[in-house]
């Protein structure tokens, strides 16, 4: 093979690498970039505590939101069993709006109730398992149930160790947020179940004092 020759396949294979690089950047037209660094530990640390605190911030509002629906269906059932119960046998119209009222109220309180209701793990986690990266050293239903010297151990390692003190926190995050998940569905059921009952109850109690009305006349 003659310079030449060569010369010829080495432009063709150059023209070839290209058309196969240009199809490349057709389908990909944005190239990934190179992952970043973590920033610096300011700013990890402020993540971290927005975090925290948008969580607990969070989880004080389910709970107040779940203490005021129980308050309030609370007061609704107390006041239909005492005032309006005992005069059914006289006023048997009363019985339909009385009974969606009751249950309406007794299925928002039922939920209200699980969400205020604390969960807490009472599974035994040995120092190993922390190491392991099973378990929350900073979650208090983990380590209520280690001996002193375990949990000292343990928070020591944890201070010693950067990725593992943001491993942790991250899993702490996530656990308050999967709690948070459930409160605020049961609270979404609480509060709808109150408003549907409120609404068929009033309007029952209205339907029949038209139709006595009509009756009457």
């Amino acid at each position: 093979m003659d310079f030449k020759t060569a010369q010829e396949k080495l432009e063709q294979a150059k023209a070839e690498l290209e058309t196969a690089l240009q199809q490349v950047r057709a389908h990909d037209p944005t190239p990934k970039k190179p992952k970043k660094p973590p920033g610096t530990a300011r700013g990890i640390e402020t993540m971290f505590r927005s975090a925290y605190r948008v969580q607990m911030d969070l989880t004080a509002l389910a709970d107040n939101k779940a203490n005021m629906m129980i308050s309030i269906n609370a007061i609704i059932m107390s006041v239909m069993l005492a005032a309006v119960a005992p005069k059914l046998d006289a006023n048997p119209w009363l019985f339909i709006p009385t009974t969606v009222l009751l249950l309406g109220s007794l299925f928002s309180v039922v939920f209200a109730i699980l969400a205020a209701r604390p969960r807490v793990s009472h599974l035994p986690i040995s120092l190993h398992d922390l190491r392991s990266g099973e378990g929350n050293i900073l979650f208090f239903g983990n380590f209520a149930n280690m001996s002193e010297d375990e949990f000292a151990e343990g928070i020591e390692d944890l201070m010693t160790e950067k990725t593992l003190i943001y491993e942790t926190m991250t899993r702490n995050i996530h656990g308050l947020g999967s709690v948070l998940n459930k409160k605020f569905a049961f609270l979404q059921v609480a509060y709808t179940s109150f408003m549907v009952s409120l609404i068929l109850g009033v309007s029952s109690f209205i339907g029949v004092f038209v139709w006595l009305s009509q009756r009457t006349n």
